[in-house]
């Protein structure tokens, strides 16, 4: 489709200068093109929003921020409930509705019975519960699904066919715990509930990326919780794994580097997933946290036919803590954390070029 430009700023940047993507399946000439489109409507921006789209329309609902001054300052995170709706590219987007409570940090899968939005956090806890947001007439409705087990926010999802995966994330607040277990939903069951799966053979983690590709469901990198002398340290992982329903985890290659919070559902083009930059874990403790360089912008690329990753040049802003979401024949990326404390209100769109 074609892209009409208006009056918003248009960004644009070919990965590398017309990047070749010389792991096979894109061929010759193949880039990613990035390209911004209307910023979401909150100018601080949000970190762990739900996002997906229903009847066409890209919605992004909930996340966190700091509206009243950076943490540093002494500004306290807020958590919001707010769906903004934006119906094409180069529109507006309109508030619409809210979800059931302020909440971020959730799991969200788009299908075609809508947004799928499970689990998540406030100030204060995390949640079991799930839910489908859905356009109509303009406005958005919610509709409950079976809670999860146990409550869970920062895991990882996907959906495949018509089954919702959830895998990892914590229990509790506070980085005080990380899971392994693997849990699906069949949303075309009359009588549908949460089943448990072979758990994740990697280490307990959270902020991990997945993906779906040829039937399997991958889950890569994320931060482990060393639990000692009462406090939590994270370790940064490079590990990945792809499980095959009805045949187990497999181990895949090994990042070239660690990355957590990554965008996710990865992208995925051919027989390719993309790891859109994320946190490395490099620039933990950096001072004067105010002028904190950002998250690297590297761009990771899987091979799932070689097993290989390849570096694949660099983002044009690189993005911690927030769903991407497949519309209108490209990937967006609304808003999410440019660097600790720090979320920009713009939305971005990844395609593949020639």
């Amino acid at each position: 489709m074609t892209f009409l430009r208006g009056n918003r700023r248009w960004g644009v940047c070919v990965l590398g200068a017309l990047l070749l993507l010389s792991t096979g399946g894109l061929g010759a000439g193949a880039g990613l093109v990035w390209e911004s489109i209307t910023p979401i409507p909150d100018r601080n921006g949000l970190a762990g929003a739900f996002a997906g789209v229903s009847d066409g329309v890209l919605l992004v609902a909930g996340g966190a921020n700091f509206p009243e001054g950076k943490p540093w300052e002494g500004g306290k995170k807020v958590w919001h409930d707010t769906v903004f709706a934006l119906e094409k590219p180069d529109g507006q987007w309109q508030a619409i509705g809210r979800i059931p409570r302020p909440l971020a940090y959730g799991v969200c899968v788009s299908t075609p019975r809508g947004v799928v939005c499970v689990g998540g956090s406030d100030a204060e806890r995390h949640f079991a519960e799930a839910f489908v947001l859905r356009v109509s007439n303009g406005m958005v409705q919610t509709r409950c699904l079976p809670s999860l087990p146990f409550p869970v926010a920062y895991a990882a999802g996907v959906v495949l066919g018509e089954t919702v995966y959830v895998c990892g994330g914590s229990d509790q607040p506070g980085e005080r715990s990380a899971l392994n277990r693997l849990l699906a939903l069949d949303l075309s069951a009359a009588t549908s509930e949460w089943k448990d799966h072979e758990p994740c053979p990697g280490r307990p983690r959270i902020l991990s990326v997945a993906a779906v590709l040829d039937g399997m469901v991958y889950l890569i990198g994320g931060v482990a919780l060393d639990l000692g002398n009462g406090q939590a340290k994270r370790v940064y992982l490079r590990d990945g794994w792809r499980y095959q329903p009805g045949h187990g985890w497999r181990q895949i290659a090994d990042l070239p580097a660690p990355s957590a919070a990554a965008p996710s559902p990865a992208p995925v083009l051919g027989s390719q997933l993309f790891i859109l930059g994320g946190d490395d874990g490099s620039l933990v403790g950096f001072q004067p946290v105010e002028r904190h360089p950002g998250f690297p912008r590297v761009v990771w690329c899987y091979d799932t036919v070689r097993n290989q990753w390849s570096h694949a040049g660099e983002a044009v802003a690189s993005r911690a803590t927030l769903p991407t979401v497949w519309w209108l024949d490209r990937f967006v990326l609304p808003s999410g954390e440019m660097r600790p404390g720090v979320r920009s209100p713009e939305v971005w769109t990844v395609r593949l070029g020639r």
